[in-house]
């Protein structure tokens, strides 16, 4: 079992910046792929961004490519989500999840999953 806590959510103005962390507790963050995930007001939860075990590929959805960044500290078992240029449209609550590899993260498919952040950006 893997159990994950996300923080640093908040409410920030368009252009401004915030970085989410994703705790894990349990077994070792470096057995699994890590991703982040957000679900708007009304909407279905999308695929925001994702890493591999070792740190060494990501991928992001279109929608925030070139403005956020994914990392991961395995010696801490910590994830990140490092969000910039944030714009109203960003307004979500934002999850962690853990999965065995990207492909799986990037199709929504993850073993746990946190309980999220809420993230809200105003005009």
């Amino acid at each position: 079992q893997v159990q994950l806590v996300e923080s640093g959510g908040g409410l920030v103005q368009a252009g401004g910046s915030l970085r989410l962390s994703c705790a894990a507790s349990g077994r070792t963050l470096s057995r699994y792929a890590m991703g982040w995930f957000r679900q708007a007001p009304g909407k279905d939860r999308e695929f925001v961004a994702t890493i591999s075990r070792s740190g060494g590929s990501t991928y992001y959805a279109d929608s925030v490519k070139g403005r956020f960044t994914i990392s991961r500290d395995n010696a801490e078992n910590t994830v990140y989500l490092q969000m910039s240029s944030l714009k109203p449209e960003d307004t979500a609550v934002y999850y962690c999840a853990a999965g065995q590899v990207v492909i799986n993260i990037i199709r929504g498919s993850a073993d746990y999953w946190g309980q999220g952040t809420q993230v809200t950006v105003s005009s």
